[in-house]
């Protein structure tokens, strides 16, 4: 067990939630519901309880979080964790062309599915993200809904991880 973790084990619900809450984007309930199953004996102990709780949630509750999202390389004001995420991915230095492209395939994806275009941006570069809205955009939606939620997974157990083992 990290000492983070050890520390965030014992700590009052709501410095748990503030510490935790980000690792799903605009959604610190998800923290809040886990906090009373503490103490985790490892961090993959509460990556498993947040995504059981995400997975177990309402539809409405799901389709919240997917809305929480930005789309990518959008005009919206970012979380400083999406923001480090779009970084690295290299969508903040894309070309006028670039930048159209991913508007205009956004706007193709909400207009389809409406909700925003959701990938693991850390890990993927611009060139794969941009090959993927075309093969996504080919999916009904409720392949996209557990698409969506699937990325959104993997970006909470990136952010937990930087959570837990940031110095």
């Amino acid at each position: 067990m990290t000492e983070k973790l050890a520390a965030l084990n014992r700590a009052p619900a709501g410095e748990f939630v503030r510490a935790i809450g980000p690792v799903y984007e605009h959604s610190p309930h998800f923290a809040e519901r886990v906090a009373a199953r503490r103490p985790f004996a490892s961090a993959d102990a509460l990556r498993v309880a947040l995504r059981a709780e995400v997975d177990g949630a309402r539809d409405e509750e799901k389709m919240a979080l997917i809305m929480a999202h930005p789309d990518l390389v959008g005009r919206v004001v970012l979380t400083a964790e999406s923001q480090g995420e779009q970084a690295a991915a290299g969508l903040n230095g894309l070309s006028p062309e670039e930048v159209r492209r991913f508007q205009d395939y956004n706007a193709a994806y909400r207009g389809k599915f409406g909700f925003p275009f959701i990938i693991c941006a850390r890990l993927n570069k611009k060139d794969a993200i941009l090959e993927a809205f075309p093969q996504r955009l080919a999916n009904d939606t409720a392949t996209e809904r557990e698409t969506a939620l699937g990325e959104i997974h993997k970006i909470a157990a990136l952010r937990l991880h930087d959570i837990l083992w940031e110095n």
